[in-house]
């Protein structure tokens, strides 16, 4: 126990024990500045020193712009612009790839290879968006009547060229109750036809499958191009019989119907008529009841 107090006596009077730290000019042995220092005092300024400088140290990186200057950091408003390049630039490559598959399409059409022409998946009504407050959808009294009269003498008979000779007869695709018409006003170009699930459904006539693909909205679909700018669209359906590049005859089944994507709300075929780009009504020459 002797032994241990005289150790830290010996210990503190060490830490204690007062020095003078004397400046002096060289030439005249002025003093110019002293002062008292003990071995603890020294300690604690460098602890304190060492203590201030890593805090000074970490405010200049986590709070100011130099950390940018400091291998193995960086900006977070730089990191913030890389990645919203990144979705940029993801993004402009799709575009590109859309557009070069567009492009592909139409010059395959221009060549007549109808067979491998690729469409927009999600609808064609997209295409020819129509806004019926543009147009005068009121007809006159002598327009009913004549649409009266070609609805008697001519119903199935779409189209007659007086040059190529060439008569359209459509089939309907099935027999049903339609729960919703053609209404220019409501955008919907098309007749839904209520019919069980796993009823056939056939084509209207001749022609070309240029679509039989799945979509999210629209379910099963498939379009038919039955030559001189007359398409028919069939969708919802529960699944295709037929694919796309295939050839089909009138009243061959080309689907099974069914309650297939996000709009509908029961088993029906949603059908559509299209002539040179623009939506016809298909009751006008299908008798679907």
């Amino acid at each position: 126990m002797e032994a241990k107090k005289k150790e830290r006596k010996k210990l503190a009077k060490k830490l204690l024990h007062k020095y003078r730290l004397v400046i002096l000019n060289e030439d005249t042995f002025e003093e110019r500045f002293a002062i008292k220092l003990t071995r603890l005092n020294v300690f604690v300024l460098m602890s304190i020193s060492a203590i201030l400088l890593i805090i000074l140290t970490t405010v200049l990186i986590a709070f100011t712009p130099l950390r940018e200057y400091i291998p193995g950091y960086s900006s977070t408003a730089l990191k913030k612009r890389a990645t919203t390049l990144n979705y940029k630039t993801d993004s402009l490559q799709q575009v590109i790839r859309m557009n070069d598959q567009y492009l592909e399409s139409i010059k395959r059409v221009l060549k007549g290879d109808v067979s491998t022409v690729e469409f927009n998946k999600d609808s064609i009504i997209k295409a020819a968006e129509l806004d019926a407050e543009q147009f005068d959808i009121v007809p006159s009294k002598e327009d009913s009547l004549l649409r009266a009269k070609v609805d008697k003498e001519d119903k199935y008979n779409l189209f007659e060229s007086a040059t190529s000779k060439v008569s359209f007869v459509l089939f309907p695709p099935v027999k049903g109750t339609i729960s919703q018409f053609y209404n220019v006003e409501e955008k919907h170009f098309a007749v839904d036809i209520v019919v069980p699930k796993d009823t056939p459904i056939k084509s209207v006539a001749d022609g070309t499958v240029i679509l039989a693909e799945w979509t999210t909205q629209t379910g099963y679909v498939i379009m038919i191009d039955h030559g001189n700018g007359l398409i028919s669209v069939y969708k919802h359906n529960e699944s295709l019989t037929k694919e796309q590049g295939d050839l089909v005859k009138s009243g061959e089944v080309v689907a099974i119907s069914g309650n297939t994507g996000e709009l509908t709300t029961g088993p029906h075929l949603h059908f559509e008529l299209w002539s040179d780009g623009y939506p016809i009504n298909p009751t006008t020459f299908i008798d679907f009841e």
